[in-house]
């Protein structure tokens, strides 16, 4: 066997480590691109394979496509497992739509809380909105229209406006 220069070998080594690193950016940008483009059957192998691979944006969309049925047989145990794998890598959208599974189909305002509060911390103003809303209907906590009129004023920091309509109007009745 003829053996290659060490740098050569350090230089093909280089080489296949950007691939591999790359591969994971390329297979998320794919997955993004074929779900924008309703090509769900078609991304929902790269989005599992950018999730095997700890991408938070791959297990973020393949939540969503199981939450929706897209491509998939609608399934809401599936999603909330993907949600969670991309929430706990802080991906912004796992939390958010985490918490939106949990209310929407799941009806536990408890663990919603959680996950849009993290949603929250992690700067996605819908989920600052939709927290300061279940403080304000006591929904899986108690009604707080102090802590409400905070995770609203959060939202309306980041431009959200129905959380700005929302703060005013606490702020009218004297919270």
């Amino acid at each position: 066997m003829k053996k290659l220069p060490l740098c050569l070998t350090a230089v093909i080594c280089f080489s296949l480590l950007s691939i591999a690193c790359t591969d994971e950016d390329e297979n998320a940008r794919q997955c993004s691109n074929l779900y924008n483009a309703s090509w769900y059957s078609e991304a929902l192998p790269l989005c599992q394979k950018t999730c095997d691979l700890n991408g938070g944006e791959g297990c973020t969309y393949l939540g969503i496509l199981y939450a929706e049925g897209k491509g998939v047989k609608q399934d809401y145990q599936k999603a909330i497992t993907y949600f969670e794998k991309a929430c706990n890598k802080d991906s912004e959208a796992g939390c958010y739509n985490l918490g939106d599974v949990y209310v929407s189909a799941m009806k536990d305002y408890q663990k919603a809380r959680s996950y849009y509060e993290k949603a929250c911390n992690l700067h996605v103003r819908d989920g600052c909105y939709n927290l300061g809303v279940i403080y304000y209907n006591g929904q899986g906590v108690r009604q707080n229209f102090q802590t409400a009129k905070e995770y609203l004023g959060q939202a309306c920091d980041m431009g959200q406006q129905d959380g700005c309509d929302a703060y005013k109007m606490l702020n009218e009745k004297g919270y």
